[in-house]
Parts: C-alpha cells; sequence; structure tokens
C-alpha cells in the first residue's frame, strides 16, 4: 500500500543582508509528512544553493514532525552555521502549528 502523506509549509524572515531576503523577502519551508506516523519524508526550502537545502533535508529526513521538535532544533544548532539558522528554526515551528492544529483529524481518518 503506497503511503499516504500530507504537506505543511512554514515561513520565517531572514536578515536584510541575507541573500533569500534580497531574492524571495522570505524564507520559506516545505515539509511532505507521512500521515500515518508524523514520519518527514522530505523537505525543501527556498534556499538560494543546492547545498544548502540538501543539507537541511538531511537534518529533517525521517525524524517524526512533532516527537522530535527537541533533537531537530538541536541537531540545527549543532551542525548547521550561516546566517538562515534562526530561519530555519522560526518555519520549522511555523509549519509544525500548523500540522499540530490537523494532526487528530489526519491520525482520525487514517485509522479508519
Amino acid at each position: 500500500m503506497k503511503t499516504k502523506s500530507i504537506y505543511f509549509t512554514g515561513e520565517a524572515r531572514t536578515t536584510m543582508d541575507n541573500a533569500i531576503t534580497k531574492i524571495y523577502g522570505t524564507f520559506y519551508m516545505a515539509f511532505e509528512v507521512d500521515a500515518s506516523n508524523g514520519k518527514i519524508i522530505r523537505t525543501d526550502c527556498n534556499g538560494t544553493m543546492k547545498l544548502t537545502k540538501d543539507f537541511i533535508n538531511r537534518i529533517f529526513e525521517g525524524k517524526i514532525f512533532d516527537d522530535d521538535e527537541e533533537k531537530i532544533i538541536e541537531e540545527i544548532s549543532e551542525r548547521y552555521y550561516a546566517s538562515s539558522t534562526r530561519a530555519i528554526v522560526v518555519a520549522y515551528r511555523d509549519a509544525l502549528q500548523k500540522y499540530k492544529k490537523v494532526k487528530k483529524d489526519i491520525l482520525e481518518k487514517n485509522s479508519k
């Protein structure tokens, strides 16, 4: 059976001198999450370099969207040393709030 996934986005501001701000105005992250268990399947963001996008994806991929919140934020702080560090955390938490609002309904639908 194919896994049903759900999609969430989060947004945050970056510093005025950040290339993301100059190009896009706001930092966005997208998350594809397994609807049955909250496991992060894939992420993407509007970062300016492919390596950045790939690196961020590896931090999130395979973790549980809400249960691993502390672990994810700790890993960002320990591994990601660029000007958009805070924006990644804020965008993740923004998406996490959206996820928490619909999680109960999603889990109930999938258990039927």
